[in-house]
């Protein structure tokens, strides 16, 4: 379960320690300044992240009822 710990921590520290590392306008990902791009990433990977987490957990494994 601690692996799962570690990985709710994940969008967390992307967010929080990532934005200040890549707050640049240039390069232009996709059309959009780069500390954007990398702000969007973190929202896709923070679902992938939390469906993740939601198949690792114990509760949901009993088949929903």
């Amino acid at each position: 379960m601690t692996f799962v710990r570690y990985l709710a921590v994940l969008p967390f520290l992307g967010i929080l320690v990532g934005v200040p590392l890549v707050n640049r306008v240039e390069p232009l990902v996709l059309g959009m300044p780069l500390v954007l791009a990398w702000i969007v990433l973190w929202i896709v990977l923070t679902s992938v992240i939390m469906a993740v987490i939601y198949r690792c957990d114990p509760a949901n494994k009993d088949g929903g009822q």
